[in-house]
C-alpha cells in the first residue's frame, strides 16, 4: 500500500520520475516553421498576368465611372513596377541583378506614370479614344474592356519578361550589366528631360499651335519615345547578362509599338493636321534615332 501510494505521489507537483518525464518529452508539440520557397516561373508569370489583368479591369471600372478612357494611360507605367515587384515577391534569394531590374523598372514606370497623371489633370478624354467612342457608341464600354484594357494588360506582361526572368538571376554582376545599365540611364535621361522641354514649351500660351524644334526635339521628333527605346533595351540587356536571353522577343515588341503601332505612326498622322509648320518640321528632323537635323 505504501509502495502503491508512492507511485501515486510521483505523479504529484514538483515530483519527478524519469518514465512520466520521458512521455512528456515525447508529447510535447513542437513549433512549425513556415519557410518561403521561391515559385517556379511559370507559375510566376502567370500570377504576374492574373494580378495584371485585376488590376485593368478595375481601372475599367473606374473608367466608366469618369466616363474617360485616357486614365489607363496612367497605368501603363504602374503596370511595369507592379510586374516586377511582384515577380521579386516569388523569389527567396535576390541577388545584385533582381534588385537592380528592379529599381530600373519601377523608377522609370512612376516616373511616366507621375508625369501623365500631372498632364492629364483637369483636361478631358484623350481625343484617339474620343474617336474610338464615336465610333462603337453605346457600345464602346463593353468594347473598351478587351481592346484598350485587357490588351494592356497582356502588352505589360508580354514586355516585362525581362524583368520576371531577371529578378530570378543568382549570376554575378558582369560587363554587359554595367553596359545595360548605361544605356537604361541613357534612355531614362533622354525621356526625362525630352518631357521636360516639351511641358515647358506648352505651358507658354504663345506657342499655342506652334511645333517644338528646340532641345533634344531639335535632333528627333520622338526624344521620349526613343528614350523609351533605349530603356528596355538597357533593362533587356542586364536580364540577358543574368541567362534571359530568351526574352529579347520582348524589347522587340517594344520596339515595334513604339515605332510602328501606338508611338511614332500614330502620333504623326494627327500632328501633321494638328500643328502648322510640322511638315517642314518633318523635312529637316529625323523621326526616331538622333540626328543633326536636314539643312533645307
Amino acid at each position: 500500500m505504501l509502495y502503491s501510494m508512492r507511485r501515486c505521489d510521483t505523479s504529484l507537483p514538483g515530483l519527478h520520475h524519469p518514465r512520466i518525464e520521458n512521455s512528456r518529452h515525447v508529447t510535447r508539440s513542437r513549433p512549425i516553421i513556415y519557410t518561403r520557397t521561391t515559385v517556379p516561373f511559370s507559375i510566376a508569370t502567370c500570377c504576374v498576368l492574373l494580378l495584371l489583368l485585376l488590376m485593368l479591369c478595375a481601372v475599367w471600372l473606374l473608367s466608366l465611372r469618369l466616363g474617360d478612357v485616357s486614365i489607363v494611360d496612367i497605368f501603363w507605367g504602374l503596370g511595369f513596377a507592379v510586374a516586377a515587384l511582384a515577380s521579386l515577391f516569388m523569389v527567396t534569394s535576390v541577388g545584385t541583378r533582381g534588385m537592380l531590374l528592379t529599381g530600373m523598372t519601377c523608377v522609370w514606370g512612376l516616373r511616366l506614370a507621375g508625369y501623365l497623371a500631372w498632364r492629364k489633370r483637369g483636361k478631358p478624354e484623350d481625343h484617339r479614344y474620343r474617336a474610338m467612342r464615336e465610333y462603337h457608341g453605346e457600345r464602346f464600354g463593353r468594347v473598351s474592356l478587351w481592346t484598350v484594357f485587357v490588351l494592356q494588360a497582356l502588352l505589360i506582361w508580354f514586355v516585362s519578361f525581362p524583368v520576371q526572368a531577371g529578378v530570378r538571376s543568382g549570376a554575378t554582376f558582369t560587363t554587359l550589366d554595367a553596359v545595360g545599365l548605361s544605356v537604361w540611364l541613357a534612355g531614362f535621361l533622354f525621356e526625362s528631360v525630352g518631357d521636360w522641354q516639351l511641358a515647358r514649351f506648352l505651358s507658354d500660351p504663345t506657342n499655342s499651335g506652334r511645333v517644338m524644334d528646340a532641345g533634344l526635339w531639335r535632333y528627333t521628333r520622338h526624344p521620349n519615345y526613343f528614350g523609351d527605346f533605349l530603356v528596355w533595351w538597357g533593362i533587356y540587356l542586364v536580364a540577358a547578362a543574368g541567362g534571359a536571353w530568351w526574352s529579347i522577343f520582348s524589347p522587340l515588341l517594344m520596339s515595334f509599338l513604339l515605332l510602328r503601332v501606338s508611338g511614332v505612326a500614330l502620333l504623326e498622322r494627327t500632328l501633321q493636321n494638328r500643328r502648322a509648320g510640322y511638315r517642314d518640321y518633318v523635312e529637316r528632323t529625323s523621326a526616331f534615332f538622333p540626328w543633326p537635323p536636314r539643312k533645307p
